[in-house]
C-alpha cells in the first residue's frame, strides 16, 4: 500500500506522498561561504597593497564565485610602524560562525577559530570555489601549504621589532619575511601544525614564497 500523508491546505484535508513531506522536511539550506582560503595570490609575492589590497582581493573573488552581499577581510595581522599601531588579524574578521564552501563550519567564533579547535586543514581549508588546496603531505605538486598571516597563533601581531609581515604587506622583495600558517596542518609529514603561525618565509618575493612551500595565498572571512 502507498504511504500518503494528510496535509491540510486552505481548511480542505488532501492525501498527499508521505516521502514528499518528508523530503521538504528534510532539506536544509546550506549556509553561505564565509571563509576561504584564496585560490591565487595576488602575483608579487607578500606585496598585497597593504590591508586594503588584500580585503580587495578577498573581495573580488568572493564575488566572482558567487559570494555576493557579503564584506571581506584578509585574516592578516600588521605590526607597529612609522607612527601606525599594529592591527590583530583576530580583530578583522567578525565574530564567526564561519562556514567554508561546503557549508562545513570551520569556528564558531573567535575563540573555536583558535589553536587546535577549528577545521581549518586539509579537507576543511578550501578556496573561494570549493576546492582544496595543495598539500605536500597530500603528494600534491607543488606543495603550497604556507598561507601568508604575520600572526601568532591566538591571532594577535607580533610586536615591534623583526619584521614579520613583510613591511605591513608592501614588499616582494627577496629581503625580509612574513610569518605563515599551515591551512593542511602538517610540517613536512608531521600533522599537528598551526593553520595560522607556523614559521617565517625565506623572503618576501614569489619566487621566495615558492621555495617554503607557499604561493602568496591568505585566508579571508566575510564579518557579515
Amino acid at each position: 500500500m502507498r504511504n500518503n500523508a494528510l496535509v491540510s491546505l486552505l481548511g480542505l484535508s488532501i492525501l498527499v506522498p508521505a516521502s514528499l513531506v518528508q523530503g521538504q522536511e528534510n532539506t536544509e539550506e546550506q549556509p553561505p561561504m564565509t571563509f576561504f582560503v584564496t585560490s591565487v595570490g595576488m602575483g608579487d609575492g607578500a606585496n598585497l597593497d597593504g590591508l586594503d589590497g588584500a580585503d580587495q582581493h578577498c573581495q573580488t573573488l568572493a564575488e566572482a564565485a558567487g559570494a555576493t552581499g557579503k564584506s571581506w577581510r584578509a585574516y592578516l595581522s600588521t605590526q607597529d610602524s612609522d607612527g601606525q599601531s599594529a592591527i590583530n588579524a583576530r580583530d578583522r574578521i567578525g565574530q564567526g560562525p564561519w562556514h567554508n564552501a561546503k557549508g562545513m563550519q570551520i569556528g564558531a567564533d573567535l575563540d573555536s577559530l583558535h589553536y587546535d579547535n577549528s577545521n581549518i586543514n586539509y579537507t576543511g581549508a578550501l578556496n573561494e570555489r570549493g576546492h582544496t588546496i595543495n598539500s605536500g603531505a597530500m603528494g600534491n605538486s607543488p606543495n603550497q601549504h604556507d598561507i601568508l598571516t604575520g600572526s601568532r597563533m591566538d591571532g594577535t601581531a607580533f610586536p615591534v621589532g623583526e619584521d614579520m609581515t613583510c613591511s605591513n604587506w608592501t614588499s616582494g622583495d627577496d629581503a625580509g619575511a612574513a610569518i605563515v600558517g599551515h591551512h593542511d596542518r602538517f610540517r613536512r609529514t608531521t600533522p599537528g601544525s598551526s593553520w595560522n603561525s607556523v614559521h617565517k618565509s625565506r623572503g618576501c618575493s614569489q619566487e621566495k614564497l615558492k621555495a617554503s612551500g607557499g604561493a602568496g595565498m591568505f585566508y579571508c572571512f566575510a564579518i557579515n
